[in-house]
């Protein structure tokens, strides 16, 4: 059984976008490939789309058990926009089984005009970096959105730069969550601390310590860290230890 769904602003795309069997057969530039999934880019009426194509949920029980990934990956953009954190907008989306079992799904998603991803300005030391007032406004945005999602028990759980979009007009936009999700207790402080070593993960070696303690308190909406605070940095600093 399959079920499909194309917004109703994008209509006059049908015949590319109205089925999933039609978007499994568009040709376009291919982005990314795995076993299990494929992304392509293609250009209608001057505007580009990306289109993720799965063709498998993995091995074993993965096929029948827990949210298919890219039921996760539309659901959570979705839930972005629901609660005002920028993103990219979801065209289409859908999935089909095969029996009880995950069969194929896809999702379109429209291009975010004139981003870049946080790792690619790292990479090249873009000098909007060592900007303070270009980084302080990044941050501000960065940790309202990720207070407000952590405040409704959600985490992205790839919570890295190469997850974040910035455009020309300094706007920074969460992507690609495909394991986000939402927790309760023990799990939900060890994944907010994890979302939080994340961002941390790069910003130590292009940020300065006050920028990055900055940002924290910023997420924590106060003025100097208190002894819970301090606790919840150290556990940042040193999740990655070994590990790197």
């Amino acid at each position: 059984m399959a079920g499909w769904t194309l917004a109703a602003d994008y209509a006059r795309l049908a015949a590319d976008f109205g089925s999933l069997d039609a978007v499994f057969a568009l040709q376009g530039e291919r982005l990314t490939r795995d076993p299990l999934s494929e992304v392509v880019r293609i250009e209608r009426e001057g505007v580009n789309y990306y289109v993720k194509r799965y063709t498998g949920a993995g091995k074993g029980l993965r096929r029948y058990l827990g949210r298919p990934r890219i039921k996760a990956e539309w659901q959570n953009l979705k839930q972005f926009a629901k609660w005002g954190i920028p993103t990219a907008e979801v065209v289409a989306w859908g999935l089909e089984r095969n029996g009880l079992g995950f069969g194929r799904g896809a999702m379109i998603t429209r291009e975010l005009p004139r981003t870049e991803d946080l790792s690619v300005l790292a990479e090249r030391n873009d000098a909007r970096l060592a900007d303070r007032a270009w980084v302080d406004h990044l941050s501000r945005q960065l940790a309202r959105h990720t207070r407000v999602m952590h405040d409704h028990h959600f985490t992205h759980n790839d919570l890295k730069w190469r997850n974040l979009l910035v455009d020309d007009q300094a706007t920074v936009y969460f992507i690609d969550c495909p394991t986000g999700d939402f927790w309760r207790g023990f799990m939900l402080r060890h994944r907010v601390i994890k979302d939080l070593a994340c961002l941390d993960k790069v910003a130590k070696y292009h940020l300065s310590a006050t920028q990055r303690l900055r940002f924290y308190l910023q997420y924590r909406g106060h003025q100097r860290l208190n002894a819970h605070d301090k606790q919840r940095v150290r556990q940042v600093l040193g999740f990655f230890e070994g590990r790197e």
